[in-house]
Formats: C-alpha cells, sequence, structure tokens
C-alpha cells in the first residue's frame, strides 16, 4: 500500500510531462501540414 504513495504522484507527474510536450509540438507547428509531409515520404525526394 505504501508504494502507491510514491507510484500515484509519478504518474501524475509523467501525465504532466507528456501533455507538456504535446502542447510544445502543437505550438512549434509540429502538426500543421501532415498531409504535405505524408505525401513527401512517398514521393522519395
Amino acid at each position: 500500500m505504501d508504494i502507491l504513495y510514491l507510484l500515484i504522484p509519478l504518474s501524475v507527474v509523467l501525465v504532466f510531462f507528456i501533455l507538456g510536450a504535446l502542447w510544445w509540438a502543437i505550438n512549434r507547428g509540429q502538426f500543421d501540414d501532415v498531409d504535405r509531409e505524408a505525401e513527401r515520404i512517398l514521393e522519395g525526394d
């Protein structure tokens, strides 16, 4: 039972880290034009 006092805060920190990374990627424009990049990979340029 004592391990839950460690695991619950660590999982909350991990969730905040993942949300922060997603927010950073969205604000940096990583998901702006995914269709163009997919076509570029298939064309082989």
